[in-house]
């Protein structure tokens, strides 16, 4: 995927490419290859988007400079992908997130991450390359050794899915990672034990990142959900293989594609769904985003906090006090533009929502003895209403507790409308991701994002590091 600088071309291809989306129900063109699977519904025959290199940008009528709006990661210049170099019985280290789900037994309950990875991975085996792939997984604070964190599953996984043996080190630069790493054949690939094991990952160390990059002739990045972070094996790996070459893999080439594109030129309405339960974890993405979109949704447990800044009743409900006046400036900013709910439904137990007393009640509303657990029913309606006739629309968060039924009838609702719509549609990872797949709704999307944190941080308007030291298309 190459981008360009002239507005004028990035218009037309966004344009072309959402009346083909709207035509074949929400869906922007590919960048897996064949043989690849991706989170997000495909269809072929639709040219993919490329990446928006952009000086001025049209929005709300007007001319912005994006020198004067946050909206960083789509200032990115672009990115080189795997497939651009030449990796013939060369070495490319890749990250990746292979942070998995395990269960008591360490079984993978969701290998999703695994598959994503599999198109870089291919494509560099394919061509007679080799590949050694690094991770974390979990939180580790016993350093090596600790089982639960292996990522031995992972590797076990991977060798599953390719057909064929994938060789496992023990440690990540040990004997046993450089013994395997030196013996690694063309076509083979490595997997490195757990970053985290090594206290140098999180602390971006150069000693331990120069070790990594020596084990290698090129170094690609396909790990989405951690692009946002400084770790070691995203930024000081890549800066110590200066000169060699640094590119990104199509898991991360695609994750930019669709929310640069959402964020820079959007068909309208634009609409964006903000879900969630800290006003604080979502300042500087409504901040960000009022200066964009035509309107903002706001649910989930957030929305009490700007009820109470309204001077509602919330009960019991989950608040974050010291972001009233916070929330008020948001309210003043956004006015219409900013949509509260209207209506909540409460309950009185929040460890027995299926057995508890339950009531819809106006917003601002809710009995002292009760909390607000998800948006009310003239709010869904509203909501839903304003979605089905969106255009592009990006979705953070749920409306409500959507783990326990009937508190995710909110949730059930957003996603059904857009499911109905054609919208293009983008999920933003994270316990929406978890709601509309949990809920059905994963294949009536546009796009499903990896990276809760990173896509949170783009919608902000965040430029990453860890993509800016890539080489140059």
């Amino acid at each position: 995927m190459l981008l360009t600088s002239r507005m004028r071309i990035v218009t037309a291809l966004f344009v072309s490419v959402v009346t083909v989306a709207r035509r074949e129900k929400k869906t922007l063109g590919s960048a897996v290859p064949a043989g690849g699977t991706t989170h997000c519904r495909e269809k072929s025959g639709v040219p993919p988007v490329p990446f928006a290199k952009l000086g001025r940008w049209p929005i709300l009528g007007a001319e912005i400079d994006p020198t004067q709006h946050n909206l960083g990661v789509s200032r990115q210049m672009a990115k080189k992908t795997i497939d651009q170099i030449d990796v013939q019985d060369k070495t490319v280290l890749m990250r990746v997130d292979f942070n998995v789900p395990l269960d008591e037994s360490l079984a993978i309950t969701d290998d999703r991450r695994i598959r994503m990875a599999l198109p870089s991975i291919k494509s560099v085996i394919d061509r007679g390359g080799k590949v050694i792939l690094m991770s974390h997984l979990g939180r580790p604070t016993g350093g090596e050794g600790d089982e639960k964190y292996s990522l031995a599953p992972a590797a076990k996984r991977l060798g599953e899915l390719l057909g064929s043996t994938v060789h496992f080190a023990t440690d990540t630069v040990g004997d046993d990672a450089s013994a395997k790493a030196n013996s690694l054949a063309a076509g083979e690939v490595l997997v490195l034990e757990n970053l985290r094991f090594n206290p140098g990952e999180k602390k971006g160390d150069a000693e331990f990142a120069g070790k990594l990059a020596a084990m290698a002739d090129a170094y690609c990045n396909d790990a989405f959900g951690t692009c946002h972070r400084k770790d070691a094996s995203m930024v000081a790996v890549p800066e110590a293989m200066a000169g060699k070459p640094r590119v990104v893999g199509h898991l991360v080439a695609k994750e930019i594609q669709y929310l640069t594109d959402a964020i820079s030129k959007p068909e309208r309405p634009f609409v964006a769904i903000l879900g969630g339960a800290k006003v604080s974890d979502k300042i500087n993405v409504i901040n960000n985003l009022l200066g964009i979109c035509d309107a903002v949704l706001i649910g989930g447990a957030m929305a009490y906090t700007f009820s109470l800044a309204s001077g509602g009743k919330v009960g019991n409900s989950l608040v974050e006090k010291d972001k009233v006046d916070l929330a008020k400036e948001l309210m003043a900013k956004g006015g219409d533009k900013l949509q509260l709910p209207v209506d909540t439904h409460c309950g009185d137990d929040f460890g027995n929502i299926a057995g508890c007393n339950k009531k819809v009640v106006a917003a601002g509303e809710i009995p002292d003895d009760m909390e607000g657990l998800d948006i009310g029913p003239e709010t869904a309606k509203k909501y839903a209403d304003v979605i089905k006739s969106a255009k592009t629309i990006v979705w953070n968060g749920p409306m409500g507790v959507f783990e326990k039924p009937p508190m995710d009838e909110g949730t059930k609702a957003v996603a059904q409308a857009i499911a109905d719509g054609d919208a293009v549609s983008i999920i933003g990872g994270g316990d929406s991701a978890a709601a509309v797949d949990q809920l059905g709704f994963a294949d009536d999307v546009s796009h499903v994002s990896t990276g809760g944190g990173a896509s949170l941080a783009m919608l902000e308007g965040q430029a990453f590091a860890a993509v800016d030291l890539l080489d140059e298309a």
